[in-house]
């Protein structure tokens, strides 16, 4: 905890003295208007996020930049937008880590099971300096980071039986990300690993072609998977950051006053993200279990941990020293 405390104070710093823009720097800039997609509901915290970010942009840029918002893969899926921010068709996104990862590899390291021991140790690490240069990277592939959101920790839910220990879930079929971490992590746990998009996804779910998926539970709450889902185990297998990301073509178009509004923006409406999530996940849970879901809060999680043990040989090396150093900084 003392670490994130830390982390938290140095990123305040750090945005404090970005934070130099004032009104006058926008009364001569043409306005602009971008294009913020997601892929989600306007219930999930990436509208939360997003909609924190509109407002702050608005107001501290006086109206000269304006911020247009597309739920719902109303533009695409992740991987759709990303590839349009490379060459300027989409302006911006929130876009879960995964997806991400398929442009930078080492982003990747943060979709490592159970990395993560609490939603404090990540911020610390993604807050700090570890993270920041994991987002500079995305600058190689034409895109631009500006603070992580969340996703949050990830369960497993499924419409066949109960899950307590990695036994029950051979051949499951279980959606997955389209991300080789995660591919990787579901066999190791013995499921039928599945990756597809989130909207395909969930018309599978619906028609029974696959039995479940794994997120966290703003999402599972959000979509209703309980209609769909009749069990889900609280495994918290997964940390995944979600990304605020912008195109290079449409940052260079940009004056350094209005850069900087919107780094500030992304960490400020990525802190807001965050505690509404923690505030909600609660009231979220008991509805879902008020619905008929069955809630599996006791699963034998030493045993998930010791199953994946493989995935950390498999992708260990491919990371460089960053999961070295993710660990001791969380030490």
């Amino acid at each position: 905890m003392k670490g994130f405390a830390r982390s938290t104070l140095v990123a305040g710093i750090s945005l404090a003295m970005m934070a130099s823009a004032n009104a006058s720097d926008f009364a001569d800039m043409d306005p602009v208007t971008l294009r913020l997609a997601h892929v989600v509901n306007e219930q999930d915290g990436f509208h939360i996020a997003a909609m924190k970010f509109q407002e702050l942009v608005q107001a501290r840029t006086e109206g000269a930049v304006s911020v247009d918002l597309y739920p719902n893969a109303s533009l695409g899926d992740e991987r759709t937008l990303l590839e349009g921010m490379q060459i300027g068709t989409v302006d911006m996104g929130v876009i879960t880590n995964g997806p991400v990862a398929n442009f930078v590899e080492e982003m990747a390291v943060f979709e490592l099971p159970f990395l993560f021991p609490s939603p404090e140790a990540a911020y610390g690490v993604l807050d700090g300096p570890i993270g920041q240069e994991l987002l500079d990277k995305l600058a190689e592939v034409n895109l631009k980071g500006l603070a992580y959101a969340e996703r949050g920790f990830r369960n497993l839910t499924n419409s066949e039986r109960p899950v307590e220990t990695p036994a029950d879930m051979d051949g499951l079929r279980i959606r997955v990300m389209e991300n080789p971490v995660y591919v990787d992590t579901f066999r190791e746990l013995g499921a039928n690993a599945i990756p597809m998009a989130w909207t395909e996804a969930l018309t599978a779910m619906q028609q029974g072609t696959i039995d479940g998926q794994e997120n966290p539970v703003n999402v599972i709450h959000s979509f209703k998977l309980n209609e769909t889902q009749t069990y889900m185990t609280l495994t918290r297998h997964t940390y995944a950051p979600a990304i605020f990301v912008m195109g290079m073509p449409i940052w260079n178009q940009l004056p350094e006053p209005a850069q900087e509004v919107l780094v500030q923006a992304a960490q400020e409406a990525a802190e807001h993200e965050r505690r509404v999530n923690a505030d909600m996940e609660a009231e979220q849970l008991a509805e879902l279990r008020e619905s008929g879901m069955q809630i599996i809060d006791d699963a034998d999680l030493e045993a998930f941990q010791a199953a994946v043990a493989p995935v950390y040989e498999t992708y260990g090396e491919q990371f460089g020293d960053y999961l070295t150093r993710i660990r001791e900084a969380m030490e």
